[in-house]
């Protein structure tokens, strides 16, 4: 690939000014009344942003160009004047930018990408949930080769950013015009460009410690380009690195090794100039740093910076602010304080946190304890009454009470079988005295105990009249014999001897 006559015809503009910046022409201010926009994909711009660039020389369709300056918020809008050189138009004021310095590398990690994009008119969303959007392209050829991943990175309105740029209402709609007039015009691609700050020597010596470092060394070579030529710089990308004005009759490969390249010779001369510059101003600055490192800010402590700016409008608007404003230069010796004074109190917060957990741990056994003692004292409670209680002879079973209308009687226990004819020698147990149910029932027992005795004295194995008549030796239970009878004679009955015993004596 070829470059065209670019290099030489700018770089003869640049010669005439000098190799000096123009005064930048920023009117930030945007003149739109939101709320009288009635179509925003085709709203007009303004009759005074019109004449302010009839004046400079550009045509309304002319071809623009987007830098970013993340460090700054800056959003800068630049176009081809009729002499193809392009000039500042609007300098814009990001409203909020998320993560820190640094390129996006994954999705999720909240930054906004870094680097050189090429825009076309599908990049463009009139229906985004954020007013409007022009997509960032991301990841592009550079960010793939090296691995990159993440999606829907835009610059869109709403003022609120999660990995984007995030513009208001009003600037939106003025930079999606300005793109929509450039792409009716002709021009194919709207090169965006983002970098973390303006790469002058200056900052470049404030951020020489940054890990990023050497990425963003790589980029200022198209921020230089850009510089000398104002001309958008062609970038093709090899051995997973960006090159900017390389003249070679091989294509890039982005993972593959670079071809053999050259630089035009114009180009060539203008750089050695510049860099020579760059190089004194690197080492004044350096003189300036030296002992020094710059604390970038994180995305909360620029927030806080801008905090006011919030108030009074709906919760998602969020401005981030810039990291001028939040970050600060801070000496070696400053920062070992810093670091010392962050481990005492995050070594505060662990000692917190673990004298928590045993005082927790505490409060829970000294819980425990405490219910116990409550159960035992309330199970010592119920036994102190329910003794009271019984002292009292409440709630204890009645005792009987001797009846003098009832006599106590012994209930001889029936023999089992085997025993039948031994003596019973055992002493009868003393009853209970019975209750009035227990004494009706013993009554009908004995009544039939006596019909019984009757019973057997009728029988003819009994001897009467004269003859005598056997009861138990022991007498137990023996009724006595109804009626009077002389001729009767009571006789002891000997209990009969079982068998075994027979022999014996």
């Amino acid at each position: 690939m070829r470059l065209t006559v670019l290099a030489a015809v700018s770089l003869l503009a640049v010669a005439a000014s000098g190799c000096t910046n123009e005064t930048l022409d920023t009117f930030d201010k945007v003149d739109v009344d939101i709320t009288k926009v009635s179509s925003k994909t085709n709203y007009q711009l303004s009759s005074a942003v019109l004449g302010k660039l009839s004046s400079m020389g550009i045509d309304r369709s002319s071809p623009m160009l987007l830098r970013i300056f993340k460090e700054e918020g800056r959003l800068e809008l630049w176009k081809a004047d009729r002499a193809n050189r392009f000039k500042l138009v609007r300098n814009y004021k990001i409203c909020a930018w998320s993560g820190k310095l640094g390129p996006k590398m994954k999705e999720g990690d909240r930054q906004a990408p870094e680097g050189f994009y090429p825009l076309s008119k599908a990049n463009m969303n009139p229906n985004s949930s954020y007013y409007l959007a022009i997509n960032t392209g991301y990841p592009n050829t550079y960010d793939r080769a090296n691995k990159a991943s993440g999606t829907h990175l835009m610059i869109h309105g709403a003022c609120s950013s999660s990995g984007c740029y995030s513009m208001t209402d009003e600037q939106m709609v003025e930079i999606f015009a300005f793109a929509r007039d450039a792409f009716g015009g002709g021009q194919s691609t709207i090169q965006l460009q983002a970098f973390p700050f303006r790469m002058t020597a200056e900052n470049m010596a404030r951020h020489r410690d940054n890990p990023n470092i050497e990425f963003w060394k790589m980029l200022k070579v198209g921020y230089d380009h850009f510089e000398l030529t104002k001309r958008p710089p062609e970038v093709n990308v090899c051995e997973k690195k960006y090159v900017f004005n390389q003249q070679s009759d091989k294509p890039f490969s982005p993972t593959g090794a670079c071809p053999a390249t050259t630089t035009p010779a114009a180009l060539e001369v203008a750089l050695g100039s510049y860099n020579k510059t760059y190089a004194a101003a690197y080492a004044t600055a350096m003189q300036k740093y030296n002992g020094t490192v710059w604390v970038e800010p994180s995305e909360a402590q620029r927030k806080a910076i801008v905090a006011d700016q919030r108030k009074g409008r709906e919760l998602a608007y969020a401005p981030t602010g810039n990291s001028l404003d939040a970050g600060k230069l801070m000496t070696a010796r400053e920062i070992a304080e810093q670091k010392r004074k962050a481990e005492e109190a995050e070594k505060r917060k662990v000692e917190a946190a673990e004298r928590a957990v045993r005082e927790a741990e505490e409060a829970k056994l000294a819980a425990e304890k405490k219910k116990v003692e409550e159960a035992e004292a309330f199970a010592a409670d119920v036994a102190a009454e329910k003794a009271a209680k019984q002292a009292q002879g409440k709630g204890a079973l009645p005792v009987p009470e001797e009846n003098p209308g009832v006599a106590v009687v012994e209930k001889k226990e029936p023999k089992p079988f085997w025993k039948l004819w031994a003596k019973d020698d055992e002493p009868r147990k003393a009853e209970p005295v019975p209750t009035v149910t227990q004494q009706t029932q013993q009554q009908v027992t004995t009544e039939a105990g006596e019909q019984a005795t009757r019973k057997e004295a009728r029988n003819p194995a009994t001897e009467t009249g004269g003859q005598r008549v056997e009861t138990p030796a022991e007498g137990a239970g023996a009724l006595p014999v109804p009626g009077d009878n002389a001729n009767v004679e009571v006789v002891e009955k000997k209990a009969e001897k079982p068998f075994w015993k027979f022999w014996q004596k």
